[in-house]
């Protein structure tokens, strides 16, 4: 694949942050995250939501950080670093969400910055990492903020109250998810085991963009959702278009369930470390 292209030594590399949750495990969330930033040479910067207790198995709990210091580390380092693009992950609560996108605006940031929201409800292993009534803050505070939502299927049933099931689904799903304000929806199609390949579908109310890869067999794919946000907020940031921007997020992250390995006793990440191995 064809990677980001990388600052020159002492020069200052493109900044993304990543909002979200801390994985004990370190398989996903702002681990997950950073570890992609690293390898496509992306300085990376943080403003945790919640802490979880966890490990390959599953989730034991999380404990939300409170609501000024996630507003204060957004607020600092935009004011001083400076951000090219942004993604959100785990955000817990209807509170957590809301305090974002004040001050997403607050800071100016609404016109200037990429967006990504990764809508977190559940672990892979199933443990919730979103109340359930934070839904609604999702759909009317974040998501009118977001240059691009990825959801997976699970994620599409519980926002938008749609199985998707085959094409025709997938691309209902999309409309009802651009409905709610994004500028673009991505419907991604993991989860969709009738097909034999692993589809995503992008709109921008408009025009449908079709991603294909082969699906990879195997169990090993912590963090996947995640590391693709990642990446394709990194490529936003150097100023890829969104369509653009998504295929290159959906070959890295490719690249990177096929890297996977064992962890612990249940399911190993996937493994943006393949770019240092020979």
């Amino acid at each position: 694949m064809n990677y980001l292209p990388l600052a020159s030594a002492g020069d200052t590399p493109r900044r993304v942050m990543t909002i979200a949750g801390s994985d004990s495990g370190g398989g996903a969330g702002i681990q997950a995250d950073m570890r992609t930033f690293a390898m496509l040479g992306l300085h990376g910067c943080v403003a945790i939501t919640a802490v979880t207790v966890q490990n390959s198995v599953g989730v034991k709990g999380f404990h939300e950080v409170p609501l000024d210091v996630v507003a204060g580390q957004i607020s600092a380092v935009t004011s001083d670093i400076g951000i090219q693009a942004a993604k959100t992950g785990m955000l817990a609560s209807s509170e957590i969400i809301t305090t974002i996108a004040e001050t997403w605006r607050a800071e100016g940031l609404a016109a200037t910055v990429p967006l990504v929201v990764d809508p977190v409800c559940a672990s892979m292993h199933g443990d919730p990492l979103l109340h359930h009534s934070a839904l609604e803050a999702l759909r009317t505070e974040l998501f009118p903020l977001a240059t691009l939502v990825t959801p997976n299927l699970d994620e599409v049933r519980l926002l938008v109250d749609i199985e998707v099931v085959d094409t025709a689904s997938q691309r209902d799903a999309a409309r009802a998810l651009h409905a709610l304000g994004p500028q673009w929806a991505l419907v991604k199609g993991g989860h969709l085991r009738s097909s034999a390949a692993s589809p995503d579908l992008l709109f921008d109310g408009t025009d449908f963009h079709e991603f294909q890869a082969p699906r990879v067999d195997t169990g090993n794919d912590h963090g996947a959702g995640d590391t693709l946000a990642a990446a394709t907020a990194c490529a936003l940031a150097h100023g890829y278009s969104v369509p653009q921007a998504v295929e290159f997020g959906k070959a890295w992250v490719t690249e990177c369930i096929r890297a996977n390995y064992p962890l612990g006793h249940g399911h190993g990440p996937v493994n943006a470390l393949f770019r240092l191995q020979p």
